[in-house]
């Protein structure tokens, strides 16, 4: 009978596993606390002194729409379309602060511990168990 991932290894460190990772993974992504600094007026990019403001990119994105709109195959609205969504997108995800919950050491202990566990016993359980028998 073939167990986890079509090998010989054992269905239930692999259910085990997949549990205590689940778990684990779960409560650290619940630790983390994300804010961001995103907003008309607040600078996504700054270049010595001169801040860029996400208003400030929105100015091109029009302007490419419009040429769009105009003339399709218009390579300038084109490249003022994308390459503003590009920045927009950027700013937005380098606006983003990530900061860990206050916490014990014992539930950042518990986190890791079947996190980490967790991944080391499903892993186990895809990896071929060679049976030994006893030499007489």
């Amino acid at each position: 009978m073939k167990g986890a991932g079509g090998t010989s290894g054992g269905v239930g460190q692999f259910f085990i596993g997949l549990a205590m990772m689940c778990g684990g993974f779960y409560m650290l992504l619940n630790a983390i606390k994300i804010t961001s600094s995103f907003g008309l007026g607040n600078h996504l990019y700054q270049f010595g002194g001169f801040g860029l403001t996400s208003g400030m990119v929105m100015i091109p994105f029009i302007f490419g729409i419009g040429l769009m709109f105009y003339n399709g195959k218009n390579p300038l609205g084109w490249l003022l379309t994308f390459g503003s969504l590009i920045a927009l997108v950027f700013g937005v995800i380098s606006s983003i602060n990530f900061r860990f919950a206050h916490m014990s050491a014992f539930d950042l202990i518990v986190i890791l511990v079947l996190s980490v566990g967790g991944l080391g016993l499903f892993l186990r359980s895809l990896k071929t168990i060679e049976k030994r028998y006893p030499q007489t």
